[in-house]
């Protein structure tokens, strides 16, 4: 089966952990939108016709042509080889402008900075639905204990945690769906608000009604995580399930506008529409199912997360970090890293607002940031990979630049009740990305590399001197080097000056990563025979980089086909066939004193490794056994000092 074949078929499984692991962000917002959009009004809490029928207006219309057409219809479309996400997006159109990289650092670290606020908002809003049953409970320690075990099951796979939330989104957006037909029936006449005109005379006449877009934007803040979600359940399930669950979403929140209706001109008093909507006896076990779903909706940010980061480090913007496969099913990973950060920042959210209504004025701001940036990368897709027709690429970017753009500018009320947090944490993230890019550069630029051929006989020669002590039977060097005849000036001053490094064999690994996601290939090159080998390693960007593993495989292939001997060279050993030792060197680089360039390019390596200390080295990323990894630390010269005021005298 086809990787694109594969990514579009739709399965009982399938659509079983979409709803799982996708909406359960966009899935509750029912919780808390329409409760938002009142808080709002011109007199907070007060049940105004307008301001229902335009407000639920308003959400049916962006759920149609934000979450719908946008995301589902069109974005699903621009996969990279089945994987979706604001990086994946740029990698299919970086060759069309060095700009754009700006682009996809912005709305990366802007929808892993809503990954924060996502899990807070949507588990302390169903929690405080207790207090309609225990009005003293203390709801802080309850979200972050619930919060602490979520983020402890995530390293069982998406599969495992799909599979168990799946039925639980289904029963929940089955009651979204009942409850809102049972209200609807009460009051067909709120069925007006499926009229776009509403939303117009919200927007237009009702006093500020242009500024309740923050709010009204709630409801459509999952669908980012959506397409992010792609490469974990593929677009056939994400479109099937969707259907259903937009159906269900729209019955509620027309359930909810019909219960406002019925009560116009009232006070709220505290009271949340969508508890409203439950008869008495079915509140506890409402609220208890609110509460376990909205746990569930912190599943989508989190597994976007994890896929956005990995995308990211194929991108050179994010550090190699470890990156864990729990499942056999491709396209599921887990980050340890950015799981043990998620949780930190997630903890302090809750610690900092306390209150779920506090945290809404920090969300959604950043989110609408990352939108925008995905219409830029959408556009550049269309035109210059589809090429679709400029009259229509110009539509596209009219009907969503003004809808988001609104969005923007409605939120950026936000930003001083709370808004600032989310911005200051995509600024943080914003900031190691640009870093790390830079720093690849930089580095890319300021490598040397050599010929390969004038350095053959010589380490024929070496390998044969036994007037040097034997550092390893088989010395294993990982190169960066793209072509077989180059190889890098510092591995070559490894092993000829700083300690001459005498093996039996030298072996030189390079590691490809490809746009497929699960390419497994390899090449070996003789460069001498029994003394020098290459072996290039081409694998999918979604595999895991075993090269201790893989590496061993190959020897293993050459040894069977009497390619190359690995029988110790030792007269006594090799009596034994006895197998030589293999080491790894792996060059670690770092800021040299000797160094005069640029203000800008300093701070940034000086950066790049204040970062770097804190994260696992290139030894763990590419899974190379410990207990036979040299680490060697050379010089990062920029520009050496070229003018030294140094006087002789006698």
């Amino acid at each position: 089966m086809s990787s694109k074949h594969s990514h579009t078929a739709i399965s009982g499984a399938g659509l079983l952990i979409a709803l799982g692991i996708i909406y359960g962000d966009i899935g509750t917002s029912p919780l808390y939108v329409m409760s938002s959009i009142l808080k709002s009004g011109r007199i907070p809490d007060l049940i105004d016709p307008l301001l229902v029928l335009g407000g639920i207006s308003c959400v049916i219309w962006t759920l149609t042509l934000q979450t719908t057409v946008k995301y589902v219809l069109l974005t699903l479309n621009a996969d990279n080889n089945g994987e979706g996400g604001i990086f994946s997006l740029y990698a299919l159109v970086r060759r069309r402008g060095a700009w754009l990289s700006a682009v996809a650092i912005i709305g990366g670290s802007a929808l892993l900075a809503d990954g924060v606020i996502t899990p807070p908002i949507s588990v302390a809003s169903a929690v405080e639905g207790l207090r309609a049953i225990y009005p003293t409970i203390p709801t802080v320690p309850i979200v972050v204990g619930i919060i602490a075990g979520l983020f402890l099951l995530q390293s069982l796979g998406t599969q495992i945690v799909g599979k168990a939330f799946g039925p639980i989104m289904f029963l929940w957006f089955t009651m979204l769906g009942v409850l809102g037909t049972v209200w609807i029936a009460h009051n067909p006449t709120i069925l007006r608000a499926i009229n776009p005109y509403y939303a117009y005379q919200l927007l237009v006449h009702y006093p500020s009604g242009f500024w309740l877009l923050g709010s009204v934007f709630l409801c459509t803040t999952g669908a980012e995580a959506l397409y992010s979600d792609l490469g974990h359940c593929g677009k056939g399930n994400i479109r099937i399930s969707w259907t259903f669950v937009k159906i269900a979403l729209l019955l509620n929140y027309l359930g909810q506008g019909a219960w406002l209706l019925a009560h116009q001109g009232q006070q709220l008093n505290g009271q949340n529409p969508f508890y409203a909507l439950m008869p008495s006896w079915f509140l506890l076990f409402g609220i208890g199912l609110a509460t376990v779903a909205a746990v569930i909706a912190s599943q989508a940010l989190i597994t976007g997360s994890f896929t956005l980061v990995a995308e990211a480090i194929r991108l050179n913007m994010w550090p190699k970090v470890r990156l864990n496969y729990p499942t056999d099913v491709k396209g599921q990973l887990f980050v340890p890293s950015m799981n043990r950060l998620l949780l930190i920042g997630c903890i302090g959210v809750v610690l900092f607002f306390r209150e779920s209504s506090n945290m809404e004025a920090a969300y959604g701001l950043a989110i609408t940031l990352t939108m925008l940036m995905t219409t830029v990368l959408l556009t550049v897709w269309l035109r210059k990979i589809k090429r679709v027709a400029f009259p229509l690429v110009a539509l596209f970017v009219g009907v969503y630049g003004i809808i988001e753009g609104s969005f923007m500018v409605a939120n950026l009320l936000k930003f001083p009740h709370g808004g600032w947090v989310s911005l200051a944490i995509g600024s943080a993230l914003m900031a190691v990305m640009y870093v790390w890019l830079k720093a690849f550069y930089i580095k890319r630029r300021l490598t040397d590399f050599v010929k390969m051929e004038p350095y053959i006989e010589p380490l024929k020669q070496l390998s044969n001197d036994e007037s040097i002590s034997k550092y390893a039977t088989h010395l294993v060097f990982l190169t960066s080097a793209e072509r077989a005849s180059e190889i890098e000036q510092k591995i070559i001053y490894s092993i000829f000056q700083k300690r001459p490094k005498r093996a039996d064999i030298y072996w030189f690994i390079h590691v490809d990563t490809t746009d497929e996601p699960y390419t497994m290939e390899y090449k070996v090159t003789e460069l001498a025979p029994d003394d020098v080998f290459r072996i290039n390693f081409r694998l999918g960007f979604r595999v895991q980089q075993r090269i201790n593993l893989f590496f061993r495989k190959v020897v293993e292939d050459l040894v069977r086909n009497k390619e190359v001997d690995i029988t110790s060279r030792y007269a006594s050993l090799s009596k034994q066939h006895v197998t030589g030792d293999f080491r790894f060197v792996v060059l670690e680089k770092y800021l040299s004193i000797e160094n005069d360039f640029p203000t800008q390019e300093k701070l940034v390596m000086q950066a790049y490794f204040y970062i770097k200390q804190f994260i696992s080295g290139e030894a763990q990323y590419f899974g190379l056994d410990t207990s036979s990894v040299k680490m060697e630390k050379v010089p990062l010269v920029i520009a050496p000092v070229r003018e030294v005021a140094l006087t002789r005298v006698k």
